[in-house]
């Protein structure tokens, strides 16, 4: 049975950990080494200590003590330097270190709308957020990574090379392979790598720095020069451990992604197809980036040129990927059927299901809403739904898309726009109320959100729950991509639309949340700080209860549904003492605290906090269309992608 997503997080905690004993056994090797370095140096200055003594007592005791504190202190200073430099900047830091350029939402190029429109297609399919995507302009080499601390907070890039070569089913077979290192935990493993293994190469350049500053001639300058060449061959030595980590953390991890990205298109063709590109590119994958060396187990290719490919690469080799992913692929006869990138622009993306469709009638709302389907899945089955994606979700993702009018997947572009579509969905329905919220965004003197919120809400009439969080997911990019100031505006006026509605809603509660957490991520968010549910309880308490108040619809025995749903989550995760929060208790303000002390559940509590929730909305054994809407999105304020779960609905549901 396949590993749950939960399970492959606690792998990536166990790898962490075993990348760190490998560390300390590097630094170990390399301590010792510069403190003979050291001792070699101490003795050609002082050739009479061993006229009297033995080699071994013949170095005073300070300078081992002294080469062995400044060598570990350097390294480990270095390392953490590099970790915590870039588990804050996560990875928009990775990214720009490789020279990348930020592709902008609102970009008019076509290569670079086709690789945003892909990107977007895999997210919904996933039900991870919408990464931020980079091209490395000055690559010509066929590659492309992906990096950040977390699944929520990823980011994509890929080279010029890909961009310009690649079609459009090769593209989407590396960004499906792509896809499954954010999914699959690796990337938050592969970012503590670069940091940790810096300070491991770092004493080469020192050496190497040594060497380059000597100056004249004497004894003296003659044992700095030596000490400067023993620390730039220990440097290598350091690359050597860095790389041997590097290959024993990373090649079956890409083995998995390879299968992963084939599972998530179904078209085998596109990710051998790319590969092949590789093979028959005269760039290859090579990136000539200086930091290239740092980054290679990131990298969807080799990315450097290594002697003794077979101990130190990070990939398998090409032939070997092909092969393991279409054992039938005839190089010769793809390469001359296969359209070129250029070629596939001309293909219109209607043909693939990604431009806009037409509104539909603006049918009942609530009606919609309360479209459901037979829920035959038990919550154990349910909750390992999350992070799994195959073809049909994909699909599903690509129909999800094509149901989204045009204009607003345009607005939703710009910051501007993007910030008035995520107001807009928190509007009222009911005339009155969605006035009196628009009054309140005046009164705040907000009136240009509020005018664009509301042309906004007008174009979304016919837009049902099924397409919030999608609308959602395509708007943050460019909000996150707005001034502060404009992020503050964004988050203040949802705030005070949702005061003004006087009620809070499971969506209102966990759309807040999921805004918040992109527009202003805390620092080190991927940390685990509760490692039971019982350290949450009363958190888990009020958001089981915004479930079994979301998933009950208006009748005589309204009360008893709530508190039978309730219960059921509850005794799902073995917490019968919960207490139903009663609705008029449950305050907005209480969402960010809540949210986030949720997040930081370590992984197998959090698979436990997902099939409670399942068990809730699921109670009578139907899941509705707002139901299946509001797991997707608890499951991603929670770091907890979900895939469309309502696969078989008419086109036409996606609608209001």
């Amino acid at each position: 049975m396949p590993a749950t997503f939960f399970e492959r997080q606690q792998h990536a905690r166990r790898n962490t950990k075993l990348m760190i004993v490998l560390f300390l056994l590097a630094v170990v090797g390399i301590v010792i080494a510069v403190d003979a370095v050291a001792s070699a140096a101490w003795l050609y200055l002082n050739p009479r200590a061993l006229q009297s003594r033995s080699l071994a007592a013949a170095v005073p005791g300070w300078v081992h003590l002294w080469s062995i504190v400044i060598t570990a202190g350097v390294i480990l200073a270095v390392s953490l330097w590099e970790d915590l430099r870039l588990m804050r900047g996560g990875g928009a830091a990775v990214a720009l270190m490789a020279g990348g350029r930020r592709v902008l939402p609102s970009t008019n190029d076509r290569l670079e709308r086709r690789l945003l429109n892909v990107v977007e297609e895999m997210a919904i399919a996933s039900g991870s957020r919408v990464p931020a995507v980079y091209v490395m302009d000055e690559e010509r080499g066929i590659n492309a990574f992906a990096a950040g601390c977390d699944v929520s907070n990823a980011v994509i890039a890929v080279t010029r090379g890909a961009l310009d070569t690649l079609n459009r089913d090769e593209l989407q077979g590396v960004i499906g392979h792509e896809f499954s290192h954010i999914v699959n935990a690796d990337i938050g493993l592969n970012i503590r790598l670069i940091g940790v293994l810096a300070g491991i190469v770092f004493l080469g350049g020192i050496g190497s720095f040594i060497m380059r500053s000597m100056r004249g001639r004497g004894k003296d300058t003659t044992a700095i020069f030596l000490m400067g060449l023993g620390l730039f061959i220990i440097g290598y030595i350091g690359v050597f451990f860095a790389r041997l980590i590097k290959a024993s953390v990373s090649r079956e991890r890409e083995r998995l992604a390879d299968d992963c990205g084939v599972q998530f298109t179904r078209n085998p063709d596109g990710l051998a197809g790319a590969l092949d590109q590789i093979r028959a590119s005269a760039d290859g994958s090579l990136i000539h980036n200086r930091r290239a060396e740092d980054m290679s187990h990131l990298f969807f290719g080799e990315g450097v040129a290594l002697a003794f490919e077979s101990l130190f690469a990070t990939h398998p080799p090409l032939d070997e990927r092909i092969a393991r992913i279409n054992p039938q692929f005839h190089p010769s006869s793809y390469r001359d059927r296969r359209p070129t990138a250029a070629a596939s622009l001309d293909t219109p993306e209607e043909a693939v299901g990604l431009a806009g469709a037409p509104a539909q009638p603006a049918a009942a709302q609530a009606r919609a809403a309360d479209v459901s389907q037979a829920w035959g899945k038990s919550p154990q089955a349910s909750a390992a739904l999350v992070g799994q994606v195959d073809d049909r979700k994909v699909i599903v993702a690509k129909r999800i898309l094509a149901s989204i009018p045009a204009s607003i997947r345009e607005r939703a572009r710009q910051p501007d726009g993007a910030a008035a579509i995520i107001v807009a969905l928190l509007l009222a329905r009911h005339d009155e109320v969605m006035a009196r919220q628009l009054a309140a965004l005046r009164e705040r003197r907000l009136e240009r959100l509020a005018a664009e919120a509301s042309l906004s809400f007008g174009e979304m009439k016919a837009v049902g729950p099924a397409l919030y969080l999608p609308i959602i997911d395509l708007a943050l990019p460019a909000a996150k991509e707005a001034t502060n100031d404009m992020k503050a505006t964004l988050l203040q006026g949802m705030d005070v639309v949702v005061h003004a509605d006087r009620r809070v809603s499971m969506f209102d509660f966990v759309a807040l949340g999921l805004v918040r957490a992109q527009l202003l991520p805390r620092p080190n968010a991927a940390a685990v700080r509760y490692k039971s549910l019982k350290d949450v309880r009363d958190e888990i308490a009020l958001v089981l209860s915004l479930a079994a108040h979301a998933g009950a619809q208006p009748g005589d025995d309204m009360a008893a549904r709530v508190d039978a749903a309730f219960r059921a989550g509850a005794a799902e995760m073995d917490l019968e003492e919960l207490k139903l929060v009663d609705r008029k208790d449950i305050a907005l303000d209480d969402a960010r605290g809540v949210l986030d002390k949720l997040r930081d559940l370590a992984p197998m509590p959090k698979a436990i906090l997902m099939r409670g929730l399942f068990a809730t909305v699921s109670a009578d054994g139907t899941i509705r269309i707002i139901e299946a809407a509001l797991m997707r999105m608890m499951g991603a304020v929670l770091d907890c992608p979900l895939p469309p779960l309502l696969e078989d609905l008419d086109p036409e549901s996606l609608a209001a």
